[in-house]
């Protein structure tokens, strides 16, 4: 790639997110977030398995040095409440976090006069926007976990809110940290393709539930800057094709039958690599409590925006038979 495509390449994406953000209010936070915080972790929401992961790894003996001596010590369980997949883990979740220290509260608000800082994991998107607002009001730190929220409107109304209570925050599938992503120079990408389940939730747009795993492995090589993006749909299977304003391509492909994997393609100019396996919770977590101690996000507002927008334009170009939609018609609808 000579010094003029690759000068065009970073007007084009620079051009294209100022595009997609311009009816978005700048997410920022004036004061850079700055609260005092301690070392006691809660949890809300015992419905995914999210939640008895990051116990068991946060409060093991051996791991007080690795994660800065953030150890879980109080839960709200609830959670979805008419998710049949999520509803029915949370008894059994409640005996396990008991056995590790963990004490059960009856209400957020129990919860937050409890610890320090927040992990939001209900597995319902639905209810993160007023779950979130109440630990803002509190002036704790929280990471949101995947999905950030069941729409685009309430994912622009968190950041909103983060930058009302001056509190960062961000959300992020352990898929932004699978294997194979170390070392790669992202300036470098000439495109990718990604893939991993996209298991449908009747109460969630399609791939918030669960295909936004594969979708957000893409965007942490691609980068923000996608213009549009065309979605072909069966009952087993959908890929998503993006173009970036610069003319690359990123696809995604979600499956609904045989193995469940995670992986893709990223191509460079010096060749193509491999990602995958997946590497478990642990490398997302230590991102977590380094936000916790610091209160710097390791994933912008606007690329989880955008990411948002990407999913949501997908499901617009499957309602049209597979027609490409922009990503800055979606925003456009949000700022109405």
């Amino acid at each position: 790639m000579n010094d003029s495509t690759q000068n065009r390449r970073v007007f084009l994406k620079n051009a294209t997110v100022a595009s997609v953000t311009l009816s978005m209010k700048k997410v920022g936070w004036p004061d850079g977030g700055r609260v005092e915080t301690g070392k006691r972790v809660g949890i809300i929401g015992l419905d995914t398995s999210h939640s008895p992961a990051f116990v068991k790894v946060l409060n093991a003996t051996e791991a007080s040095q690795d994660y800065a001596g953030y150890k879980v010590v109080a839960a709200y369980p609830y959670g979805s409440k008419d998710i049949e997949s999520s509803t029915k883990r949370i008894p059994g979740y409640i005996d396990e976090v008991k056995k590790l220290n963990v004490q059960i509260v009856d209400s957020i608000g129990e919860l937050l006069k409890q610890v320090d800082i927040v992990l939001l994991e209900t597995n319902d998107g639905r209810l993160h926007l007023e779950q979130v607002i109440q630990v803002l009001k509190a002036q704790k730190r929280v990471f949101v976990d995947k999905p950030m929220a069941a729409s685009l409107s309430d994912v622009v109304a968190i950041f909103d809110a983060s930058r009302k209570y001056k509190i960062p925050l961000f959300s992020a599938s352990s898929l932004r940290y699978i294997k194979g992503l170390e070392g790669i120079d992202k300036s470098q990408v000439l495109g990718a393709d990604t893939f991993s389940p996209a298991v449908l939730e009747k109460t969630h747009p399609d791939f918030f539930w669960y295909g936004i795993h594969g979708i957000e492995t893409l965007y942490t090589v691609m980068g923000t800057g996608c213009r549009q993006v065309v979605r072909v749909s069966t009952e087993g299977t959908d890929m998503v094709v993006g173009t970036w304003a610069d003319g690359r391509i990123g696809t995604f492909r979600g499956t609904r039958t045989g193995k469940h994997d995670y992986g893709g393609t990223v191509y460079l100019p010096t060749g193509n690599v491999r990602l995958g396996p997946y590497g478990g919770y642990e490398p997302l977590l230590k991102e977590i409590i380094n936000y916790f101690e610091t209160g710097k996000v390791p994933v912008s507002p606007d690329e989880t925006i955008e990411l948002f927008a990407f999913m949501e334009a997908a499901d617009e170009s499957k309602r049209r038979g597979g027609t490409a939609v922009s990503l800055e018609s979606v925003l456009a609808k949000v700022k109405k």
